[in-house]
């Protein structure tokens, strides 16, 4: 007597109700593809986070691990194993679940799509234990090791920040030429500041580069001189924010006397994630003043801006690394502008403050020029 015929496996329906979530990404996070199982542990309907980005279903620490973790991973390995990753249901309650996820590439290497394995961490506090364990572990590790793997987290979180504000520079130039047949002279113009643009960001991975090797634990490295002028550095950054928020008046009075001993590129970089700020934070039905100058032995660079003042609790948090008030729900920063000047300042030997009321928010950076005879 033959065995009566197998049922067989209704790969759709394995997909739709497997005990684990499936999650599909595009090359830009956008959800393309997510099963029954993961929406509904959300509260959500699958149909509705089609074409939605990614961020819309994770939690702030969910945000940060895809951001400083999972995504780098993936870009150098291609595939990313038992990620923690805290995601949040339709009325806001964080979900802890642990995360797999691959690339899937074509023949010529062309990223098509991310693909995520989701595991609800049902029992948190195990998973606590497990977490602490695994820390434990690590610590017994060589030191070399830890500093290690301290320091790609970091630099990867820096370099990912930093680099945003002159690739939207580039993209935006990008935007504006392929709308044009023929490049006219406002479009010229536009060339060259992404040519500029590019020039910085190479600039910026060199410095990230060297910043890593220095090994971060000892504070930011500069390289001060005084041979070449600060003020076409500014200009650039001022450019490069003005073409990738055009809604925002940016007014500028640069008045400095050289020389001014510093890092040249550091002080660019923190007059970029200064306006960045002040264009995520500041009214736009008033102008962003910037200002550096130099007076009575002292550089100065300030940045200003309208809007609601900023609470003094969370004045008292805004140099903390990862720390974001309440920024625009569009931005999707990891909150590391701001840390990033504070070290910048201190490795000048100079001063960042902030002031704030409900006239306007300015932040202040002082530093002594140090101009040698």
């Amino acid at each position: 007597m033959s065995d009566p015929p197998r049922p067989a496996e209704d790969f759709e329906d394995l997909y739709e109700t497997a005990p684990c979530g499936y999650l599909s990404l595009s090359p830009d996070g956008t959800i393309v593809k997510i099963n029954r199982t993961l929406a509904s542990w959300l509260g959500r309907d699958a149909a509705d986070l089609i074409g939605k980005p990614v961020h819309d279903i994770l939690g702030f620490g969910g945000k940060i691990a895809f951001e400083t973790h999972l995504t780098p991973l993936l870009r150098m390995k291609g595939h990313v194993d038992e990620i923690a990753l805290d995601l949040l249901d339709s009325k806001g309650s964080k979900v802890p679940a642990i995360a797999n996820a691959a690339e899937r590439r074509d023949c010529a290497g062309v990223h098509l799509f991310t693909r995520i394995t989701i595991f609800r961490a049902v029992d948190r506090r195990a998973y606590e234990r497990n977490l602490l364990e695994a820390r434990g572990k690590a610590e017994e590790e060589s030191k070399a090791e830890r500093e290690s793997a301290l320091l790609r987290e970091q630099f990867i979180a820096v370099l990912g920040h930093d680099l945003r504000n002159p690739h939207a520079a580039i993209a935006a130039g990008i935007a504006l030429l392929d709308s044009r047949e023929q490049l006219s002279p406002k479009g010229q113009a536009i060339l060259a500041q992404m040519k500029a643009s590019v020039d910085r960001a190479s600039g910026l991975i060199d410095d990230l580069l060297d910043f890593a090797r220095g090994r971060l634990g000892g504070g930011m490295r500069v390289e001060a001189n005084a041979d070449a002028p600060l003020a076409p550095v500014l200009e650039q950054v001022v450019a490069e924010v003005r073409a990738t928020d055009p809604d925002h008046r940016i007014e500028t009075r640069i008045e400095i006397v050289p020389p001014v001993l510093c890092d040249r590129e550091r002080l660019a970089q923190m007059a970029s994630n200064l306006l960045a700020n002040a264009v995520t934070h500041g009214s736009t039905d008033q102008p962003i003043r910037f200002e550096a100058k130099t007076a009575g032995g002292l550089f100065t660079l300030s940045v200003a801006n309208g809007g609601a003042p900023i609470p003094p609790e969370v004045r008292r948090q805004l140099f903390q690394p990862f720390f974001r008030g309440a920024a625009r729900k569009s931005r999707n920063g990891l909150g590391l502008g701001l840390f990033i000047a504070s070290e910048i300042a201190k490795a000048h030997g100079g001063t960042l403050e902030v002031k704030s009321d409900a006239d306007e928010t300015r932040f202040i950076f002082s530093m002594p020029t140090h101009a040698k005879s």
